[in-house]
C-alpha cells in the first residue's frame, strides 16, 4: 500500500491540521504512559515480584538504555524511509512487549519485557521530530511542539492514574494489557490517518526563513563556518553526520539541557507517588486528585512554553527560544526546593504543582532550537544523537535515585532516601539555566550556518 505524499505548508488547515498534531502527540503519550504505569504500581511490583527500588528503577531504566543504543540505526532510517510506516511498525512491536510484560512471573522476565520495549521505543524521538520539521512552517514550530509534547504529560498522567487505580481493583497485570490495546488501536489510526509529507517540505514552500532564521539573515548575521556543510547530507554517513551536528555549538548545549531536563523528569515519573504517599501522609483519594491538578498545571505549561517563545521571536526577541526554557528551568529548581523542605502537604502540592508547570514549559523551545539549527537532511540523525544521551539520562536516573534513596535513608525508610535524592536532583535544572545562557551568543551564528548550508544543499542533491 503506497503512502501519498502531502502538499507543503498549507496542507494542514483545520480538523486535518489537529489530526496530526493528535496522532503525534498520542505516540509520545504512549511511550510515557509505560512509565507512569511503573510509578504507579511500585508497591505492587515490590510485593508481587519481591524487588526493591533499585531494581523498580531498574525497570524504567532498562527500556531507556536499550532505546539509547537502537536509536542511532533509527536515526538513519527517518533520514532515508518513509517515517509513518517506521512509526506504526514500532507502535505494533511496543504493544506486543507491553502484553508479554503482563504475563511476567518474575523480575527477570518482566525485566526481559522491558528491553525489548526499549529497543521500539526509540523511533518516536527521530521520527516525530523528522515529521514535524516537514509538516508544520518554522514560525509555529515551538507551538507545534507544545502541543505535540503535551502528549508526553497527558501519557505519564494517565499512566499514574490507570495504573494505579486498575493495580488497586483489579490487578497490576492488567494495567499493562490495557496501555497495551491503546497501543494496537493507536498503530492503525497512525497507519490510516498521518500523511507521509515530502522531506524539506517548508523549505521547498519558500518558508524556510521564518522567524529566528528570518530575523538572523535580515540582521546579517554572520555563519558559524564550523556549522555549515561542505557535503551533500542526504548521502553523508552516520559517522560523519554525527561530527556534522555535534559541530554545532548550540546543538551541544541543548542536547546537555534536554538530558539533564529529563533525567529530572524520570526520577520524578518514576518515585514522585512513593513521595508524596509516604512523606505528606497523603491519601489515595488526595494522590488521584493531585494527580488531575498537576497534570493540568503540566500540560498548560508545556502549551505556553512553545507559544511564549514564538510570540517572543515575533517581537524581535532572538533569543527567546533559549531564553524561555533557561528560565523556565531555574524557576521549576526554585519552586521544587522549598517545597521539598516542607513536610505540609498544603504547602509542598502547590509548589510541586507550579514546578511541574515550568518543568514543562521548557522542552518545546529546545525542540524547536533543533530544527532551527540544522539541516533538514539531517533531523533525524540529529534527533537520533539528541535521544541517545536523552535516554541514557532517563536509564540512569530512575537507578540512581533508587539506589541513592537506599543508601540516605539511615532508617526511615523510602521517603526520608527519595527527599534527599529530590534535593540533589535540582541541581541539574539550575546548571542548565546557566548553560542556556550561553546557547544565547552561539544561537544566531548556529541558525545562520543552517540557513546557509540549506543554500548549499537546498533539495539533498
Amino acid at each position: 500500500m503506497s503512502r501519498a505524499h502531502t502538499a507543503p505548508g498549507g496542507g494542514h488547515g483545520g480538523g486535518r491540521r489537529a489530526r496530526v498534531i493528535v496522532l503525534l502527540a498520542c505516540v509520545l503519550a504512549l511511550n510515557a504512559a509505560d512509565t507512569g504505569v511503573i510509578g504507579a504500581i511500585v508497591h505492587e511490583l515490590r510485593h508481587s515480584l519481591h524487588i526493591g527500588n533499585t531494581q523498580v528503577g531498574i525497570l524504567t531504566a532498562a527500556p531507556a538504555a536499550i532505546g539509547a543504543v537502537a536509536t542511532v540505526p533509527v536515526g538513519q532510517l527517518t533520514d532515508r524511509v518513509s517515517r509513518v510506516p517506521l512509526l506504526t511498525g514500532s507502535v505494533v512491536l511496543w504493544s506486543l512487549a507491553m502484553v508479554v510484560g503482563g504475563l511476567a512471573e518474575s523480575f527477570a522476565w518482566l525485566l526481559a519485557s522491558r528491553v525489548a520495549l526499549g529497543a521500539v521505543t526509540a523511533t518516536a524521538g527521530p521520527t516525530v521530530a523528522s515529521l514535524v520539521g516537514d509538516l508544520f512552517p518554522p514560525e509555529e514550530r515551538a507551538a507545534m511542539y507544545g502541543r505535540i509534547l503535551a502528549g508526553e504529560l497527558v501519557g505519564a498522567g494517565f499512566g499514574l492514574l490507570a495504573g494505579g487505580n486498575i493495580a488497586a481493583f483489579v490487578d497490576w497485570r492488567v494495567a499493562f494489557w490495557f496501555v497495551a490495546g491503546l497501543g494496537f488501536v493507536l498503530a492503525v489510526l497512525l497507519w490510516r490517518m498521518l500523511p507521509e509529507p515530502r522531506r524539506g517540505a517548508q523549505q521547498a514552500a519558500g518558508r524556510g526563513e521564518e522567524l529566528a532564521q528570518r530575523q538572523v539573515h535580515q540582521a546579517g548575521v554572520k555563519p558559524n563556518r564550523e556549522a555549515v556543510l561542505d557535503a551533500d547530507p542526504a548521502t553523508m554517513s552516520l559517522p560523519d553526520a554525527a561530527r556534522h551536528v555535534l559541530r554545532i555549538r548550540t546543538n551541544v548545549i541543548i542536547i546537555v539541557a534536554s538530558a539533564m531536563g529529563y533525567f529530572f523528569f524520570a526520577g520524578l515519573r518514576t518515585f514522585a507517588l512513593v513521595l508524596v504517599l509516604e512523606r505528606y501522609a497523603v491519601g489515595q483519594g488526595e494522590l488521584s486528585a493531585f494527580l488531575v491538578v498537576i497534570g493540568v498545571a503540566a500540560l498548560a505549561g508545556v502549551l505556553a512554553g512553545g507559544r511564549l517563545a514564538d510570540g517572543l521571536v515575533r517581537r524581535g526577541v532572538l533569543a527567546a527560544r533559549v531564553n524561555v526554557p533557561g528560565v523556565a528551568f531555574a524557576a521549576s529548581a526554585l519552586l521544587f526546593l522549598p517545597g521539598l523542605f516542607t513536610t505540609e502537604a498544603l504547602i509542598a502540592l502547590p509548589l510541586f504543582t507550579l514546578a511541574a508547570a515550568a518543568l514543562a514549559a521548557a522542552n518545546p523551545p529546545l525542540d524547536a532550537i533543533r530544527l532551527d539549527v540544522v539541516h533538514y537532511r539531517l533531523w533525524g540523525r540529529a534527533e537520533a544523537i539528541r535521544t541517545i544521551v536523552r535516554m541514557a539520562a532517563e536509564a540512569a536516573a530512575p537507578v540512581l535515585f533508587g539506589w541513592l534513596s537506599g543508601l540516605l535513608d539511615s532508617g526511615r525508610g523510602s521517603a526520608g532516601g527519595l527527599h534527599e535524592v529530590f534535593l540533589l536532583a535540582l541541581v541539574p535544572l539550575l546548571v542548565n539555566g546557566l548553560l542556556l545562557l550561553r546557547a544565547r551568543h552561539t544561537y544566531p551564528r548556529d541558525v545562520a550556518a543552517a540557513l546557509e548550508s540549506e543554500r548549499r544543499f537546498a533539495d539533498g542533491r
